[in-house]
């Protein structure tokens, strides 16, 4: 028997290797002469043309250095243009040794829009450390009552966002899975509502934001507790998924609409809630039945810098304030960034908000680079997430195709350039990492914020441009 299987199959791979040769000299047949000629590789015997590299470490440059000229010939035409207004301005600077290599009007306070964000950024890295997390915690309160506590966590979801989301936040339905799992074990049944937001203070939206912020979709009044930002389903329930192309009206009452969610929660996992959740402020010292917490720190201002998230913004300014024993308030918040900044040797922040949504915010190009020259430190990795949480050029955030007004970058900035965006009715700026033609790493910053009245567009497009010639440049 293992005989005849031997013999039968010998004559299957013989049969299979006269058809393999046949074939082959079919195919040849139809091949065209010059591609039926296939040969064995063989080294040239002469010298090809070299080829560059495509990456180089930073503080070593593949060619010349960029030079103070060099760059001066390649952007002062374009800082020129009619679109960007009377008052522009422009810093670059090399980013592993910090020497400014151009500057326009680089001490002039400008309005910053959301490049302000990059303060707020380091700011809460520095002073909270990349690793931080932000908790949500239920507290027994008086009688039968908890108290759901507002911890300020900006990225807190009522149910569970989408899976492809990043970073998943924690969410009030885990949370009251958890609060019911402990009050049954207590043998409680119902018990009444109350939140307390009471770790913020001041008023929920600032006197220099115009009322449409929130109507459109930029911003929800700044609390202590609320649950994805504000933003609505068409239906007016949470939206639980991190969605910046949402521009309906977000909350205006995101805390109420967080403990609703919470109580609707807790009646799905078996507790009843007696009448309707009310404002309260939790006892000093009294026990925390359950939390949840946020992801780390440095996820989250990666969150907030790839999509320009301005309740990210707000919330993590008022954290500063906590840590360093001011008001977290608007006005507290603002002065802990610009102190905190100014100790990490930055000069030229001033601000009245996190976020730079307030036309009445200053900060100097000077200081954005200075931020990003500091993030970018090969000693001190804490500062990192404000470099890779910038959104890129023609890919991701708001520097990708149709992400915002500056999403135009032409083909030499694509992926190689890190920027972060601002933008008002009148102000265009841009902040962020250039890796140049010749292989050099240059931090940058250019601004603009007097620009002419609906010209935006252009304004985006001209500040793009700019981004491109720095990304193309070999400058010497």
């Amino acid at each position: 028997m293992t005989s005849r299987l031997r013999r039968v199959a010998l004559l299957t791979l013989a049969l299979l290797t006269v058809f393999t040769i046949a074939a082959g000299a079919a195919v040849a047949h139809l091949l065209p002469a010059r591609l039926a000629l296939w040969q064995l590789p063989r080294v040239a015997g002469h010298s090809l043309a070299a080829a560059r590299p495509v990456l180089a470490a930073a503080g070593n440059p593949l060619g010349e250095p960029v030079t103070p000229g060099g760059l001066a010939a390649r952007l002062s035409g374009t800082l020129g243009l009619p679109a960007l207004g009377a008052h522009v301005a422009a810093v670059v600077a090399n980013l592993s040794t910090g020497q400014v290599l151009f500057a326009r009007n680089g001490s002039s306070p400008f309005a910053p829009a959301s490049t302000a964000k990059l303060a707020t950024a380091a700011a809460a890295l520095d002073v909270l450390g990349p690793a931080a997390r932000l908790s949500t915690r239920v507290v027994a309160g008086a009688s039968s009552s908890i108290i759901l506590v507002g911890g300020g966590d900006p990225t807190l979801a009522a149910a569970r966002p989408p899976a492809a989301d990043y970073p998943q936040p924690a969410t009030l339905a885990s949370l009251a899975a958890k609060t019911a799992r402990a009050l049954r074990a207590r043998h409680r049944r119902s018990v009444r509502l109350g939140y307390d937001t009471s770790l913020y203070t001041g008023p929920l939206l600032p006197p220099s934001w115009p009322s449409s912020y929130v109507s459109t979709g930029n911003v929800s009044p700044i609390t202590a507790l609320e649950v994805d930002q504000g933003r609505l389903t068409l239906s007016g329930a949470p939206q639980d998924a991190d969605d910046p192309g949402n521009l309906r009206p977000r909350s205006l009452t995101p805390a109420a609409d967080a403990a609703a969610a919470f109580g609707s929660f807790l009646a799905s996992d078996g507790i009843r809630v007696l009448g309707a959740p009310r404002p309260a402020v939790a006892p000093s010292g009294s026990v925390t039945i359950a939390r949840v917490v946020s992801p780390p720190l440095a996820e989250i201002v990666q969150w907030m810098l790839i999509e320009s998230n301005n309740v990210i913004a707000e919330n993590l300014a008022r954290q500063v304030a906590i840590a360093t024993r001011r008001p977290a308030s608007f006005t507290g918040a603002a002065a802990a960034v610009a102190a905190t900044d100014r100790r990490l040797g930055v000069r030229g922040v001033h601000l009245v908000d996190g976020s730079g949504l307030s036309p009445d915010d200053r900060i100097t190009p000077r200081a954005l680079v200075q931020l990003i020259i500091l993030a970018a430190r090969p000693d001190d990795p804490r500062l990192r997430p404000v470099i890779t949480g910038l959104p890129v050029a023609g890919f991701a955030g708001t520097l990708a195709p149709g992400g915002s007004v500056f999403g135009a970058t032409g083909p030499p900035a694509l992926g190689l350039v890190r920027a972060k965006t601002g933008n008002l009715n009148s102000v265009a700026a841009l902040a962020g990492v250039a890796y140049a033609g010749n292989g050099q790493l240059l931090g940058f910053a250019f601004m603009a914020d007097q620009v002419p009245k609906n010209g935006l567009i252009p304004a985006g497009g001209a500040i793009a441009e700019l981004a491109t010639e720095l990304a193309g440049c070999g400058c010497r």
